[in-house]
């Protein structure tokens, strides 16, 4: 069986942990950031469990992760 590419959007954007979850980032952190409050800007930091609706979808574009 040939290999599979890894899709490199994905790659760069979705993370698995060591336990095996994808996280995400939130979207909206990139600009528009100085109008929002410290507390904001803050929750932006952290990365975010992938919905489990996506899983299947994101594990296929990420086949050796």
């Amino acid at each position: 069986m040939p290999k599979l590419k890894t899709h490199k959007g994905a790659e760069s954007r979705f993370h698995v942990t060591g336990s095996g979850k994808l996280t995400r980032t939130k979207c909206g952190k990139s600009h528009l950031r100085r109008k929002k409050a410290p507390r904001t800007k803050r929750l932006y930091d952290e990365m975010m469990p992938v919905s489990s609706s996506d899983k299947k979808r994101i594990k296929r574009l990420l086949p050796y992760k």
